[in-house]
């Protein structure tokens, strides 16, 4: 047996009045939930969206949350090729603290003894760093289309790692990489001739503090445990 709203889709797909399909008796029975699920509704996106209580301020970001998680995040990933397409950076590994020349003069042992140059790593993207608070978006990129000089995330030991490409072999038909942050003196283990499965993406766009929203929820969460 169909329901009343069955008959008022199918009434609205052939264009033909509700009456038309419905009887006296069930049509006005529909008016009437239809009244009453218009008032619900405008209830809710009243308190949703205007309503300024400290209960519709935290349904707001429960519902921002699940849909950025679920929706935003997973349709952004989907669209660079890459599972993590946004990622906050944690840590001072990559800051440089002074001007490139500076900057160069005292960490260009490591870089020349891999054979790039002063050139070469100016004209890198990224050539300056970045600071810890920062925002990094990624794209999906197969290793083998990576360039040394490139800024990659990777899984370390367990979290996601994001340092610069240094160098990169290929053997068997599958890349191993090693990256170093820029402000490190020296390579981690875990980033030296890690296999290609490792690999999330290449960062490609930073948006300077945002990540530190990130940080924050992160830092207060771990406090709550």
């Amino acid at each position: 047996m169909l329901k009343p709203i069955h008959f008022y889709f199918f009434a609205g797909f052939c264009h033909l009045p509700i009456a038309a399909c419905l009887s006296a008796h069930e049509g006005e029975e529909w008016q009437v939930a239809r009244t009453n699920m218009k008032k619900t509704l405008k209830r809710i996106w009243h308190f949703i969206w205007e309503d300024n209580s400290a209960l519709s301020w935290a349904v707001n970001i429960i519902l921002a949350f699940i849909l950025i998680k679920f929706l935003v995040y997973p349709g952004l990933g989907l669209a660079v090729s890459t599972p993590s397409p946004v990622v906050a950076v944690v840590s001072g590994s990559m800051e440089h603290d002074a001007a490139f020349n500076d900057w160069w003069a005292s960490h260009s042992a490591f870089y020349e003894s891999l054979n790039i140059t002063k050139a070469e790593f100016s004209s890198y993207r990224f050539s300056n760093g970045f600071n810890k608070g920062d925002l990094m978006l990624l794209r999906g990129k197969p290793p083998a289309e990576l360039r040394v000089g490139d800024t990659i995330v990777f899984i370390g030991n367990s979290e996601p790692i994001i340092h610069r490409l240094v160098s990169k072999t290929e053997k068997n038909g599958r890349y191993y990489l090693s990256t170093k942050g820029d402000n490190n003196e020296k390579q981690h283990p875990y980033e030296i001739a890690f296999p290609e499965d490792k690999l999330i993406g290449q960062a490609v766009i930073r948006i300077p503090l945002l990540g530190y929203v990130k940080i924050a929820v992160t830092e207060a969460l771990s406090l709550a445990k």
